[in-house]
């Protein structure tokens, strides 16, 4: 897995990458202090709101940072995007009312609806072989599980020296020092759509490819699955273990570890297994684990069965996470990757922004238990849908029949536009009206403009 850091370029990427989660990291840790610093018992109603926010702007600015991206070089848009953020943390220690918190965490996490996607679809232009591009996705992996673990710890310790708002400084510089890395990396030109649309139309570009894609569809479903999971382990850890266990906070810190190293086992042997079976039944596999942890839970598991019942949710979750960049890569062209890298990263928290006040309010009115068996249904619907959409995927070629038709735009002579010239349509690409023939072949199928729909027969 660790072949892929031969290369300089995703070297520096997944360094810059692990700067931005330590910093994003930090930031939670001392945004939660300085919410209890400032509404005391309510800092939580306070926390609460700030994450709702977070989930809106990833939702509500993705798509559209996407059409942002396609017309900034890619290097000197990630870079602009981590000084913003290092400029808009720094901020933080200087907040005196609520309404401040959640101006700039909503600006905050506007940045970085418009960074990860961008980044995350950069990764597929950089290893352009599909092996190492999964052994990427899986120290991806690794690192945003690392990072949930040494955070916190990191955090712990510098509050032992230093008071919680010097943590926003560490980090401000861990986002300078990302944009220095992104800096130093030579990133191949982002690809440009053969006809670029209006504004809508280009924000609409990423969901249109995702929603008419079975994979993607099922996909969706997957998330939902993995956010009604993760919702419960991220909302109600600390209120099983307190209440339900009658544990510590050192246990609560062993529970989230425990979640942590199942999803790093995942990630350190799928690679291998992905290089020899289709993602598809491990995804499967997967949000079952997660519906079987959360029903588990729900039946009152003693201390060690319930840390196994952690590890295991964090397994299930690591099986659909871990693979979906795969299923991204396979299923656009170059040019409208960030525009589908962007969709998932706005639909995916979308779920989370169904199941994290559901987790919440839920476990407060009608208990754990009863939480736990409604988000395994929540699970177990995300799995049923997923396998139904997905069907049996036997390949990325696709049989399928184009009508003749006639149309105007960008083009070069590729399997799609073998037709006769006058000899003034000039090198290309070019543009001139042409006509297409009916035809019906096989190649890797995505959705694009000669291939809107996806094809029934």
């Amino acid at each position: 897995m660790f072949d892929v850091l031969a290369n300089r370029t995703y070297r520096r990427l997944l360094s810059a990458q692990i700067l931005s989660l330590t910093g994003t990291g930090l930031t939670t840790v001392a945004l939660g202090l300085l919410a209890y610093d400032l509404a005391g018992a309510d800092a939580g109603a306070v926390l609460g709101t700030a994450l709702a926010l977070k989930m809106i702007a990833y939702v509500g600015i993705a798509p559209f940072a996407a059409i942002i991206a396609a017309r900034w070089p890619r290097r000197r848009f990630l870079v602009a995007l981590d000084l913003c953020r290092a400029g808009l943390v720094g901020l933080l220690p200087f907040v005196t009312e609520i309404w401040q918190i959640y101006v700039l965490v909503f600006v905050f996490q506007a940045f970085s609806a418009g960074f990860t996607p961008t980044f995350q679809a950069t990764i597929p232009s950089i290893l352009p072989d599909e092996g190492d591009y999964t052994k990427a996705l899986s120290l991806s992996r690794l690192a945003y599980d690392l990072e949930s673990l040494f955070s916190p710890l990191l955090a712990a310790l510098l509050l032992t020296v230093m008071n919680f708002h010097w943590l926003f400084a560490g980090t401000a510089i861990g986002f300078l020092a990302s944009a220095a890395l992104v800096v130093g990396a030579r990133l191949p030109k982002m690809a440009a759509r053969a006809e670029p649309a209006g504004f809508r139309k280009e924000a609409l570009v990423g969901l249109r490819i995702y929603l008419a894609t079975p994979r993607l569809r099922a996909l969706l479903a997957l998330s939902f699955a993995v956010a009604a999971a993760s919702a419960m382990v991220i909302v109600n850890t600390v209120v099983f273990v307190r209440a339900s266990l009658d544990g510590t906070d050192e246990q609560v810190a062993i529970f989230f570890a425990c979640y942590g190293l199942g999803s790093m086992a995942v990630a350190l042997v799928l690679p291998k297994l992905l290089d020899r079976f289709a993602p598809r039944p491990f995804m499967l596999a997967g949000a079952a684990v997660l519906a079987l942890g959360l029903a588990g839970a729900a039946l009152g598991p003693g201390y060690g069965s319930a840390l196994a019942l952690w590890a295991l949710l964090g397994l299930g979750g690591s099986l659909v996470q871990t693979p979906a960049g795969l299923l991204l890569r396979r299923s656009a062209h170059e040019a409208d990757r960030p525009a589908l890298f962007s969709a998932q990263f706005a639909l995916s928290h979308a779920c989370w922004l169904v199941t994290y006040p559901l987790a919440g309010w839920l476990g407060a009115w009608v208990g754990l238990e009863a939480t736990f068996v409604v988000m395994a249904a929540c699970a177990l619907l995300g799995l049923g849908v997923a396998a139904t959409l997905w069907g049996t995927e036997t390949g990325l070629e696709l049989v399928h029949s184009h009508p003749e038709f006639s149309h105007e735009h960008l083009h070069v002579h590729d399997a799609h536009h073998q037709h006769e010239h006058e000899g003034w349509e000039g090198p290309e690409p070019h543009r001139h009206p042409h006509r297409h023939a009916a035809q019906r072949h096989a190649h890797a199928f995505v959705i694009d403009d000669h291939h809107p729909r996806w094809p029934s027969d």
